[in-house]
Formats: structure tokens, sequence, C-alpha cells
């Protein structure tokens, strides 16, 4: 449910009067008058100070940035690295997979492509050649057909020999590209080889704590297409989130990006600030009350007491203003009209006076415009 703060800096409470004699048994109207004994009203005085207005939503620390890792390939792991609770680097090598049999395909793969290649080289060599034939082959047609007195038999000859020059051409650009086509899948062949040795090796994508091990040396790991197998479950313990639930009644007012001030249950004395980072579209139900879940995250300082799990509550902060004309919401009432106004104590005399006001927090409302500071107002009591 919404939790409204209003951080005034004092509120100096001027407190009328009420009553001259010395006995309690009777009592005043608040300017001197007989009372029945009741206290009515109470005099305070406008003031400058900070508003915020916060909604308030509970729940458990979870880690923002976690991940269970696994090999990328099958095989008999040769040796784990780290323990449980151990700090890593981004980086490290946590753990890995007995590699001789990848490392052999990865050496064959490469032959294979440096064979591959060689016979481009060849074919390549090849096709410029056919071309040069082919191009000697149409310049001597056509230095003969310039020859009047060429016999039609020698041009024949000329035609076949570049008909064939021709042939020879084409299947030398067969041959180039077939030979193209087997260097590509001589190197998607290495490129899978060296993919399935580097996830035979697996390393921390990130600065962490190692929160569990799930393997040992010797164990043997399916492949991940059938079954994926968690090795390490590495957490960041220096950024967590807040999984709030937020009553379906405030949570339109909440929205990504606003800051939040966050008490844990276990370390009263600690409070962390962090920022909403997401809004669930989706509700809850919890006894009846319609939840949604607000995820804020935050910074944990090195060397906090702060554990996954923990109980805590943020303040979420939807609006704020700073140094402020303020008095208590209860010294604001409206005329006839709707018009906001206040009964303003002048020369032990009441008037009523319209104001403007501004942002509210239930408890203390600012006053944008009809009021001074260390003007005195009139309160209903609580």
């Amino acid at each position: 449910m919404k939790r409204e703060v209003s951080q005034v800096k004092s509120w100096r409470i001027v407190t009328i009067l009420l009553c001259l004699a010395l006995a309690a048994s009777t009592a005043c109207s608040p300017f001197g008058g007989e009372g029945d004994g009741e206290v009515t009203e109470q005099s305070v005085e406008v003031v400058r100070g900070d508003l915020v207005v916060t909604i308030s939503g509970s729940g458990n620390i979870a880690v923002s940035d976690e991940v269970r890792l696994v090999f990328g390939v099958g095989g008999k792991i040769d040796k784990i690295y780290v323990d449980e609770g151990d700090k890593v680097t981004e980086g490290d090598v946590l753990a890995k997979l007995d590699t001789d049999t990848l490392e052999l395909a990865l050496t064959q793969a490469k032959a294979a492509q440096t064979q591959a290649e060689a016979a481009l080289a060849q074919a390549e060599a090849a096709q410029v050649q056919a071309s040069a034939v082919r191009d000697d082959a149409e310049y001597s047609l056509k230095q003969l057909k310039k020859v009047l007195l060429a016999s039609s038999d020698r041009v024949k000859v000329a035609e076949a020999y570049l008909d064939a020059a021709e042939l020879q051409f084409k299947a030398a650009e067969s041959q180039f590209k077939a030979a193209e086509s087997q260097l590509e899948m001589a190197g998607q062949v290495v490129a899978e080889a060296q993919r399935q040795l580097d996830e035979a090796t697996i390393t921390a994508p990130f600065n962490g704590l190692v929160a569990s091990v799930y393997a040992k040396a010797g164990d043997i790991v399916p492949s991940p297409t059938m079954s994926p197998m968690a090795i390490i479950h590495l957490i960041d313990p220096a950024t967590m989130e807040l999984e709030a639930e937020v009553d379906e009644i405030d949570i339109a007012d909440v929205e990504p990006g606003q800051r939040a001030i966050i008490e844990v249950d276990a370390l009263p004395d600690v409070q962390f600030e962090g920022v909403v980072v997401s809004i669930s579209p989706l509700p809850s139900l919890r006894g009846g009350v319609v939840l949604y879940d607000v995820k804020i995250g935050f910074s944990v300082p090195e060397g906090s007491a702060l554990r996954v799990g923990m109980s805590a509550t943020a303040d979420i902060i939807i609006s704020e203003r700073s140094n402020v004309l303020l008095v208590p919401s209860r010294a604001i009432i409206k005329d006839s009209q709707g018009r906001a106004i206040v009964q303003v104590v002048v020369d032990k005399q009441t008037e009523e006076r319209l104001v403007v006001v501004g942002l509210s927090d239930g408890f203390d409302t600012e006053i944008i415009d009809g009021l001074k500071e260390g003007e005195v107002v009139l309160r209903k009591p609580s």
C-alpha cells in the first residue's frame, strides 16, 4: 500500500494558550473564550522544507546478474578450477573438459583447409591459362577473317580451335568454383572444430562469486543438444535487486527510472538507494489483493552483510519538492466553491485566505501561493 513520507526539516508548532487557569479542570477556546474542555484547533507556523511522496512495496532481495554455466559440447570433465564461495574475475577459466579428441579434430580440419587452399590456387591458375588460350583463339579467328585469301577450311579449323578453348575455359571455371566451395566448407569445419574446442572450457562472463558447483572432475557431460547440464552457478553480489510487490492502487504511479530507498529487515541501520528497473505487466493475487512485481536494482557496497533472500521494503519516490512552503494538510479546507482556503492567525484573530496548493503526501501540503513563511495557520486536530 502507499506509504507517503514528508521530510520537513522542522515544524515549529506554535501552541495557542487554550487555558490560562493553573487548574486543568476546564479549558478555553482557541482564542481565549470559555470552551467545553476539548482542544479543537492548533496553530502552526508556515515553514520551508522538503516534501517527498513515495509508494511502498515489499519483497525479497535477489541477484540481478546471475548465470548457470554449461559446456557447449559433451565430454569428460578434466578439471574444475573453482570451489563454492570463490571470487572470480571476468575471463577466468572455471572448468575444462578433456580436449585431446577436439584438438585432434581441429588439427585435421586445418590440414584439410590447407589442402583446399592449394586446390583452389591450382584451379585459379588453370582458369587463367584457359582464359589466355581462349583469348588467343578469338584473336586468330578474327585475323583470318580479315584476310581475303584465307580458305574456308582454315577458318573452320580456327573456329573449332576457339570452340575447344571455350570448353576448356568453362571446365576450368567450373573447377575453380568447385574448389572455392570446397575451401568454404573446409573453413566451416575448422570454425566448428574451433567452436567445440572453445566451448570445452568454461570462463567467467563477469566478475562474480561462485554460488554453486554442480559437477566434479571425471564426470561425463552429455551433449547440450540432448540435456544441458549446469556446471557452475555464478552470481554478481555487487549488483542486486529487490523484487517488490506493489498494490494495484499505487502501480499506475510507478515508472522505470524512479529512485527508491530500500530498507532491509535484517539490517535496520543500513539503507540502499536503487532505481526501478521494470514493472511486471501481469498481476499476482495474494490474499485477495492484486499486486504487481516491481524490480528495483541497486549496488551493494564491498563488505556488506546483505544476502540473497532477505526481506526488504522499498519507498519508491514518485514526486519530490525541495525548499517549498509547507503547512499540515489538516490546515487546508474547502469553501463552498471547492477552493482551497486556510485560516490565518493575524493579531490573535483569524481570517480565511485562498491558497494555491501543490504536492501533498497526505500529511503536509505544498503552498504555491497565498501564504508567506512564518505566518501562522490553524490546523484541525488529528
